[in-house]
């Protein structure tokens, strides 16, 4: 063994098996991974959005990788980026006890093609980021809204959508069926109050005038 090999071994044996599996789906993912790390203390990838069902095949199928389940499906909105989402697949290896997080980077109106294909589990995951995020997926066999009604207007999740929404619903008794109406916020509910209560008070409340009456009277009459 010589000098070289030592050196090798030390560090290999350095490695954490966490940089140890991303060294390896870096390389079995060549041509798809396009960055790879530790990110909060789980393997972080990156690839392009036409490419994501491709990797996760590569993940599951691969006996040391076994990525096995795909525990989650969500999306993150940066709307002060070009590529305004991060459409992120959360795996699980159960026999190596390790999480991968996917991520793939879209612009606003870019479509994502379904993993369904290759796990049946993102088919409602789907839909709720459709729903809330408005990414399109492709080949989707039922990407209907999830949580909102079909008529709903706007994508809740998205930083842009307002707070109070834009309509409110309602039963009404006389058409005797659910009815939408504009939200109509008196101005008094608009306007919000940050007093805190530890900085203390230094407004004259209803009532303190007559305590401050009583405590000038003692003071002329001493």
């Amino acid at each position: 063994m010589n000098e070289n090999d030592l050196i090798d071994e030390a560090g290999s044996a350095s490695e954490s098996p966490l940089q140890i599996m991303a060294d390896h789906l870096r390389e079995i993912g060549q041509g798809i991974v396009l960055s790879s790390g530790i990110v909060h203390g789980e393997i972080e990838l990156q690839v392009n959005a036409g490419t994501v069902a491709q990797l996760l095949m590569l993940v599951r199928d691969d006996r040391q990788a076994a990525f096995t389940q795909l525990i989650d499906l969500t999306a993150v909105d940066y709307p002060e980026r070009k590529d305004r989402f991060d459409v992120v697949y959360q795996m699980l290896s159960m026999s190596n006890n390790m999480r991968l997080r996917i991520v793939a980077t879209v612009s606003e109106g870019q479509t994502v093609p379904s993993v369904t294909g290759v796990f049946m589990a993102a088919n409602w995951a789907e839909r709720e980021v459709w729903d809330m995020y408005g990414v399109f997926f492709t080949d989707h066999l039922d990407l209907r809204r999830m949580l909102t009604d079909y008529g709903f207007e706007g994508h809740p999740l998205r930083k842009d959508f307002p707070l109070t929404g834009r309509v409110e619903v309602r039963y009404d008794e006389t058409q005797k069926r659910v009815v939408y109406d504009p939200v109509k916020l008196t101005q008094d509910f608009r306007s919000f109050d940050f007093f805190s209560p530890w900085e203390g008070m230094n407004e004259i409340l209803p009532g303190d005038e007559k305590a401050n009456a009583d405590e000038e009277e003692g003071a002329e009459s001493t």
